[in-house]
């Protein structure tokens, strides 16, 4: 935000810096506001509540284009968001300041006050539109009445999660409009990329996530400035809010179509694929005669889907007089209508604490969640939703993991694999995903915490040590699993970096032997077991003396091996800590 700070009180200076930095705000005189109104998008007075609303009092006019303003007490132990609390991200910005001088902000939006969504901001905050036929303020005070509400959400999105996590009492999901009791329900509230006819007698207000795409076929130099509206028509007759379109799909000869420039000239995202590309795309309604023409019986249908990441077409292939369109979703966004989605989820090292908080609330969501169960501990599967089925894959083959989650995945479930650290360091997913894109499966990858990285907090280490290591290795050891002649463990020790050997502690001979060719037998390493767990054990020593910690105290599969000078280093100081940064340490300071 572009902020001005005007500084009231004559004692404030102290308050004032700290605001000026933390914002990188711009001073301006009290007297200047006026010409400095619509220059910049928040002003922070700092001085007395009364002399900051008599200046701004002449400029007010709407909270829809006022800029935001907070006052701060010149003492800073009053953080109060003043004008344009919601909107112009007052609200937001009195936290921001409160936050820096460790203090409570007063906020007084009732929305705020009663812990209520801010109808509001929910569209900006989640990339979502509003239907321009909308009441929002009448919605506003039925909703901050509490009066009862009924949430409609034929999709899933983080806006839609939110929503989900944080509702109030007052407010009822549904999942048929057409159970929505007008005699009850005060305010209707819709989540969703479709077009619906309007419910007498009930207020509603529609977001409209823009996720659909929208695949194009064109006559060659078509001409109707009538275009975009014919294709709000179909949109609407298919069921798709036109504001749900977030991005136009077609065949890359179509490039410099007048359409096509019309659209780039207006702000939109137009794709271009290839016909090989389109090619590959079953489709509901190919063509031979679009075929003849350009080399793929499919352009909108196959467009839209490759748009949507291969998801959902959500309205197969529409005539026009001289065009055609068709509009497809990603699946993973319509698995509150019955789309399944497997996300495989990184659970970090072990400590039900490490895992992020995306992983944690697909956790929460899932219907299914199948887990390493010899690699990740039962404890990150606990806060599963009642009624969740919460199966470990330890025992299981992989063609039966793959059978259960499938069998899920037909029901329209949401999946959660759960592996150990992050799964693409030895995760063992690259035959699940085979087996997804084979069965045209929508998924995703949740990175996590990998244990290398748990190793170095652990160890209290930096593994990368300027002038002295500048690179960390993370491999494994020739076992059950070949290894490529070029990755052999002697071959990557030439360069001396910071090792980190994962699934090695049961051919730990081997392993040394082969550090040993080029690293110095005095090395530092560290065999680290079961890293953040309760029963974690780390051993230090040298590489002379590795085999010798691993065999004595019977370390298996679950350890990490961590081999160079990094370890333990405290030599090898950055930049900021060498000579030239001396007056950073305080007096006496022996870092």
């Amino acid at each position: 935000m572009r902020t001005a700070i005007i500084t009231i009180s004559a004692g404030a200076g102290a308050v004032a810096n700290t605001i000026r930095t933390e914002l990188g705000a711009t001073d301006i005189a009290r007297d200047a506001v006026a010409e400095s109104w619509t220059h910049f998008d928040a002003f922070v007075f700092v001085g007395a509540l009364g002399i900051c609303v008599r200046t701004i009092a002449p400029f007010i006019t709407d909270k829809h284009t006022d800029p935001a303003v907070v006052c701060v007490d010149s003492r800073g132990h009053n953080v109060i968001s003043v004008l344009s609390g919601h909107v112009g991200g007052a609200n937001d910005l009195a936290r921001h300041i409160a936050s820096a001088l460790g203090v409570t902000p007063t906020i007084t939006t009732q929305s705020d006050v009663e812990h209520l969504w801010a109808l509001d901001t929910l569209a900006p905050t989640y990339g979502w539109a509003v239907s321009p036929d909308a009441d929002m303020q009448q919605a506003i005070f039925r909703f901050v009445s509490k009066q009862p509400t009924a949430l409609f959400m034929p999709l899933h999105d983080a806006g839609t999660a939110y929503l989900q996590r944080t509702l109030p009492e007052h407010v009822t999901v549904i999942s048929d409009l057409s159970s929505v009791d007008t005699s009850h329900f005060a305010l209707l509230i819709i989540v969703s990329p479709f077009f619906y006819k309007p419910i007498p007698d009930i207020i509603t207000l529609q977001y409209i996530p823009r996720i659909a795409s929208l695949g194009i076929g064109l006559a060659h130099q078509l001409q109707d400035d009538e275009l975009s509206q014919k294709i709000d028509e179909q949109l609407r007759g298919c069921g798709v809010h036109p504001l749900s379109v977030c991005q136009y799909c077609t065949i890359d000869v179509k490039a410099d179509e007048p359409y096509v420039h019309a659209l780039q000239r207006d702000g939109w995202h137009v794709r271009f694929f290839t016909a090989e590309e389109l090619l590959a795309v079953d489709v509901p309604t190919p063509s031979e005669m679009v075929a003849k023409h350009v080399g793929t019986p499919s352009v909108c249908e196959a467009a839209a889907i490759l748009g949507a990441d291969g998801g959902q077409l959500v309205v197969p292939k529409q005539k026009g007089s001289a065009h055609t369109i068709a509009v497809a979703i990603p699946q993973h966004y319509l698995r509150g209508q019955g789309g399944a989605h497997i996300e495989i989820v990184g659970a970090g090292p072990g400590d039900p604490d490490l895992i992020s908080v995306r992983g944690r609330r697909f956790l929460e969501e899932a219907d299914l969640i199948l887990y390493a169960g010899s690699l990740v501990p039962r404890e990150l599967t606990l806060c599963a939703k009642p009624g969740a089925v919460v199966r470990s894959s330890a025992t299981m083959t992989l063609e039966q993991q793959c059978e259960l989650m499938k069998e899920f995945y037909d029901r329209g479930a949401l999946i959660v694999r759960l592996h150990t650290g992050d799964p693409c360091i030895f995760g063992a997913i690259q035959e699940q995903m085979a087996f997804f894109d084979a069965n045209g499966m929508s998924y995703h990858i949740t990175p996590g915490i990998s244990s290398f990285l748990a190793a170095a907090s652990e160890l209290r280490s930096q593994f990368t040590i300027p002038e002295r290591c500048q690179t960390i290795i993370l491999t494994r050891g020739e076992g059950r699993t070949p290894m490529p002649e070029r990755e052999q463990l002697h071959l990557l020790a030439r360069s001396r970096s910071t090792m980190c050997i994962f699934l090695s502690a049961s051919i730990v001979d081997d392993v040394q032997r082969q550090l040993l060719m080029e690293y110095p037998p005095e090395t530092p390493v560290a065999a680290c077991y079961h890293l953040t767990w309760k029963d974690q054990r780390i051993y230090r020593g040298q590489l002379k003396d590795l085999a010798r910690i691993v065999h004595d105290n019977h370390l298996t599969l679950t350890t990490m091996i961590v081999v160079g000078d990094a370890i333990d280093n405290r030599s090898g100081l950055s930049e900021l800590y060498s000579g030239h940064f001396t007056h950073l340490f305080r007096k006496g300071d022996n870092r």
